[in-house]
């Protein structure tokens, strides 16, 4: 870190000049710093040190900002936004101290620097997305349609919470949920009995049901799809698509709220391919960038070969190519390692 700083200010004195006539060595090369005995350290001396040691990830940040900003032109404003939101936040959070953070916890050493990365990350994870979505198929996405697409179903549901108190024992616990298990099973048992599959649904839900504001209207949670209720509910969508109309299940549910049992009353039917094509496409790109670990350099190595991106400088070219192949070896193994 320290060593950044002392280069950032030899940059600085070279690029200023601060008006004085630079010294050159005698082979032409400016001096950038002199010495009491007559050395200096040239230009080219410290290129090369800074080739070596920090050149690619300023070279890879220029490289990116440009081709991101050509490409993604309608984003440069929300991504300003976001970079200005971001260190907002920050301010509020570590006050006079924001800087200090920065330094501490990155590796970047002024607060412009740190929100230049939060600018460029922005475009950078828009350009993931958009890699992600490309690599989905025709033919993956029909897939998905025809396994999990379903038309919404109108469902009712019983609620039974184990009667647990704070201190309860496990052996407490463990009793009080076999008990609502049991309530759930006898419900079960009146409703095979039942002639009117529906009536006695309501019913008992009146009767039995925990949760205050369906038992009313006989456990309705309405017409349900997936994402149309909080995840404590998915366990009960996906029992229903395995309802047909007019049955209710026969096994214990299991949620975070309690025990369940459900009743399927009624369907739609479900959207054309063509109506959900974009939102599949969207849930399948998600699926790819959290499974594919590699899914982040892969996008941006292919956007800078779809700009034609040469790397001159032999030295900094090979540094490059090493740089892509550790970055996909390291997140093929971090991938592995979960």
């Amino acid at each position: 870190m320290k060593k950044k700083i002392a280069i950032l200010g030899i940059c600085t004195l070279m690029v200023c000049g601060c008006g004085k006539t630079i010294p050159t060595l005698e082979n032409g090369s400016d001096a950038v710093v002199t010495f009491e005995n007559g050395s200096m350290i040239s230009i080219n001396d410290l290129y090369n040190d800074l080739k070596n040691n920090y050149a690619l990830d300023s070279l890879m940040n220029l490289i990116d900002k440009k081709i991101l900003e050509d490409k993604y032109k309608d984003n440069i404003s929300s991504a300003n936004e976001n970079a200005d939101i971001t260190m907002k936040s920050l301010k509020e959070n570590y006050g006079d101290d924001l800087l200090s953070a920065i330094q501490m916890y990155t590796s970047y050493q002024t607060v412009e620097a740190y929100r230049n990365y939060v600018y460029i990350n922005y475009l950078q994870n828009q350009a993931v997305e958009d890699y992600a979505k490309n690599q989905i198929t025709e033919k993956e996405m029909n897939t998905y349609y025809e396994k999990n697409i379903y038309g919404d179903v109108l469902v009712n549901h019983i609620l039974i919470t184990p009667n647990v108190q704070d201190n309860a024992s496990s052996e407490d616990k463990t009793k009080a949920e076999n008990e609502a298990k049991e309530t759930i099973k006898t419900i079960i048992a009146k409703l095979k009995e039942s002639q009117n599959i529906k009536e006695t649904f309501t019913s008992l839900a009146k009767e039995y049901s925990e949760d205050s504001s369906t038992k009313e209207e006989g456990g309705s949670l309405g017409y349900i799809n997936n994402g149309t209720l909080s995840s404590n509910y998915d366990e009960i969508v996906k029992n229903a698509f395995k309802l047909k109309d007019g049955e209710f299940s026969t096994e214990v549910i299991t949620t975070e709220l309690g025990y369940h049992v459900i009743f399927r009353e009624a369907s739609k039917e479900k959207a054309s391919f063509d109506e959900v094509k974009d939102s599949i496409r969207e849930t399948l790109s998600k699926n790819l960038m959290e499974e594919d670990a590699t899914i982040g350099a892969k996008a941006l190595q292919d956007l800078r070969k779809s700009y034609g991106m040469d790397i001159v400088d032999s030295e900094i070219k090979n540094q490059y190519a090493t740089y892509i192949q550790n970055a996909l070896t390291q997140k093929k193994n971090d991938s592995s390692n979960k």
